[in-house]
């Protein structure tokens, strides 16, 4: 064996950075020696072939064995023989047993010479016809800890020099299976921390958002989760931003068979279109710039369980014929592979849209739309449920931020009667962040409710007795100014305070003034001097 090819390969050993290309660069750098017949690389493992084992016969443990990792070698008996195989006949050798084995079970080395006899070797023939002279072997260590052996059959002697790189390249086989545990095990406990975090995460997350409300309009909606939930057709849930289209998705999910499963999330409008198809379906290394490593797409995570396409209708055209393909098979590729995957994913989507109206358009696939649309169920705006604004209410100020020192602020009659006035165009989204800003300003048990004064639903009139009545922007100002002026009079002009315009309306007295210099309202006898 020539020291400087084996100098040469220990090199080349040192820059394969991927612990799997390292074994394999050793057993190739060893096999280019024209002495060397055959070299390999077993690592300890789990015992896992035991009933198909060359050796179970000979094993005194189950447990544990050496498993076959790398090889290279020719054969002069028959060329055509595939020595890189890692599946054959000695893919495993019990701790302690035959040479391989003893190396594994003691860390020592061996150098054994084939003058000496051929009773150690399991195929005695073997070796006689491929003209092997002498095995050599070291134990791959670490630490103190046995790792595997690296084992050479050689049809030459093996000088103490040759035996002496031999320990090299088993140092170096050994640190590069160290490292890839290393990384290995860091990943586990990261994602143990990742996992549990998440779990806490939407404990405390479902725990304060299931859905609020005894209305008609919601209790259609929950009687269409309860028919729908148990089967695996597709549903499309229609509505206003801010409606709570997520819990209802979440709601069907967690009645369906599929609850112990994932339910996966993608938000369609917030994903760059040349990062669609990687989004959905993940792709393989180096299959484009950035692609650093494989990937896994949202339909191979959700395997099992659920897809909520969230904004669907923010799917770029040319991307929604992929998507269909994938939910009608059950079937995709990753980007850069040509091997197809089955999964088993049950789509639940939601949009603001009217997708019908976009099918209309042509930016939307027609297909697609009844391919989703399957179970539409439509999440009524609050202003339609106007009823559970009180509860809803009630729930964000239980669970909304309050970091002061005494008691949490209550919600009061006159807020209910505030809240209930207003149109929420943000729905309960904004109904949630008014609570939320309510609760940071709170002054003395009571919340800072702030909502805009024009905002007070019209009353229906005589001419327009089957909806609200329609005014202009000047119409709208004149009503507000006759409200306020009404309010005041009502409450003797007091601003502040118990009892006061301010607390009557839900508004800070700041904001009240604020409103009154800008429409040019005075207390009487107060008008300011021209």
């Amino acid at each position: 064996m020539n020291p400087e090819t084996l100098q040469a390969a220990a090199l080349d050993v040192a820059q394969a950075l991927d612990p799997k290309r390292a074994l394999r660069t050793i057993v190739e750098g060893l096999a280019q020696e024209p002495c060397v017949a055959l070299a390999r690389i077993w690592l300890r493992g789990p015992g896992d072939v035991c009933d198909s084992c060359t050796f179970q016969a000979e094993c005194p443990d189950r447990t544990e064995c050496l498993h076959l990792r790398a090889s290279a070698g020719a054969s002069v008996v028959d060329p055509a023989l595939d020595w890189t195989r890692i599946d054959g006949s000695f893919r495993r050798f019990p701790l302690g047993v035959r040479q391989v084995g003893a190396i594994g079970a003691s860390g020592e080395p061996r150098l054994h010479r084939c003058e000496d006899g051929l009773k150690w070797l399991a195929r005695p023939a073997w070796a006689a016809d491929e003209g092997i002279g002498c095995f050599a072997g070291h134990p791959l260590a670490f630490r103190g800890e046995v790792l595997g052996a690296l084992a050479v059959f050689s049809r030459e002697p093996v000088t103490d020099e040759a035996f002496g790189w031999l320990h090299t390249f088993a140092h170096q086989a050994a640190v590069a299976n160290a490292r890839a545990f290393a990384e290995v095990t860091g990943l586990k406990r990261q994602l143990k921390l990742e996992r549990d975090y998440l779990r806490e995460e939407i404990e405390t997350v479902r725990a304060g958002s299931s859905i609020v409300g005894t209305s008609a309009a919601i209790r259609r909606v929950l009687e269409q989760v309860d028919v729908v939930a148990p089967t695996d057709a597709s549903v499309l849930i229609e509505g206003e931003s801010g409606t709570g289209k997520e819990l209802v998705a979440t709601a069907v999910h967690d009645a369906s068979p599929r609850a112990e499963r994932t339910l996966v999330r993608v938000n369609c409008a917030s994903i760059p279109h040349e990062l669609f198809e990687s989004e959905f379906f993940g792709h393989v290394k180096g299959s484009f710039t950035g692609a650093v490593r494989d990937r896994a797409g949202r339909f191979q995570v959700a395997d099992g369980g659920t897809l909520f396409l969230d904004e669907v209708g923010e799917i770029p055209l040319d991307l929604q014929g992929k998507l269909l393909r994938a939910l009608q098979e059950g079937r995709f590729s990753r980007i850069g592979e040509e091997r197809e995957r089955a999964v088993d994913v049950r789509v639940v989507a939601a949009t603001n849209r009217d997708l019908a109206a976009e099918v209309a358009a042509g930016r939307f696939r027609e297909d697609l739309f009844y391919r989703l649309s399957v179970f539409p169920i439509r999440v009524p705006p609050l202003r339609e449920r106007s009823g559970d604004i009180a509860a809803l209410a009630q729930r964000f100020v239980e669970t909304g931020s309050w970091a002061r020192s005494g008691p949490r602020p209550e919600l009061r009659a006159r807020d209910v009667e505030a809240l209930a006035s207003y149109d929420w165009p943000g729905n309960v989204r904004e109904l949630q962040n008014v609570i939320e800003r309510a609760l940071i300003g709170a002054r003395g048990g009571r919340l800072a409710l702030e909502l805009p004064i024009a905002a007070k639903r019209a009353e229906p009139t005589d001419t327009a007795a089957n909806g609200p009545a329609l005014l202009t922007f000047d119409e709208v100002q004149q009503l507000e100014r006759r409200n306020l002026l009404a309010v005041l009079d009502e409450h003797r002009w007091k601003i502040a305070g118990p009892g006061s315009a301010a607390e009557f309306l839900g508004v800070r007295p700041t904001t009240l003034t604020s409103r009154m210099k800008a429409m040019g309202i005075h207390r009487p006898g107060k008008e300011p001097r021209g």
